[in-house]
């Protein structure tokens, strides 16, 4: 698959369901899969699919579809899964303990080396099996480990201060988990912020659009 640098958000934000979804196919014993069968499983049009894989190269073949195996393969490529990139958590509370110990972050290109907190009653221990370090370290740490995103699940008081060391220090990448918006220069760094009320808000808005669609259904039949 060749790379394409102009390759739009949108694309971009598919392209990890592409993969997903390709692995649950594998696992189910697909070996070969047309664009509309992908497309009606995923809530995608064929068309909408063949444009998303041709800003990458041409796949599969006229009534013969893709190989499963081999387009995962490729769209892992391009997500960087064999790069060997590291991550370290930044604030082991609830959310920051629940995600090492259940985000499988090797299945998404990823090694997690370790954790940082500054309660010393964390501090010194192991979150399954990850090393927790005093936040004071993680200078020293970052200097003799390479990382490529830093994680942040500290408190928003903290969110932006622990950004900046994370970014002074070469980090290239953060994935914000405080419901904070981080400032910082897009040169130097990478943020993906993950917001749950923006989530959740989303679908309240869904679920109340329905609720008043079928009242307004209800109207006019009674009229």
């Amino acid at each position: 698959m060749k790379r394409n640098s102009k390759v739009s958000t949108a694309v971009i934000r598919r392209l990890p369901r592409y993969y997903r979804h390709l692995s649950e196919l594998q696992e189910t014993g697909v070996v070969r899969i047309s664009s509309s069968a992908l497309g009606k499983s995923m809530g995608l049009t064929a068309s909408q699919i063949r444009q998303d894989l041709f800003c990458f190269g041409g796949f599969g073949q006229q009534g013969y579809g893709y190989k499963v195996d081999t387009l995962k393969e490729e769209i892992g490529e391009i997500l960087g899964i064999n790069r060997g990139h590291t991550v370290v958590v930044l604030g082991t509370g609830n959310l920051g303990r629940a995600i090492i110990e259940n985000f499988r972050f090797s299945s998404n290109g990823f090694h997690l080396l370790a954790a940082f907190d500054v309660n010393e009653q964390v501090v010194g221990t192991q979150i399954a099996g990850v090393p927790v370090y005093h936040a004071r370290d993680l200078e020293d740490f970052l200097a003799k480990n390479p990382v490529s995103v830093g994680l942040l699940t500290v408190p928003i008081s903290a969110a932006q201060e622990m950004g900046d060391r994370l970014t002074a220090a070469g980090v290239p990448g953060i994935w914000n988990f405080t419901n904070y918006e981080i400032n910082f220069n897009p040169e130097k760094v990478v943020v993906e912020s993950v917001h749950f009320s923006d989530s959740l808000l989303a679908l309240n808005y869904m679920i109340t659009q329905r609720e008043l669609d079928a009242k307004d259904d209800g109207g006019r039949e009674n009229t």
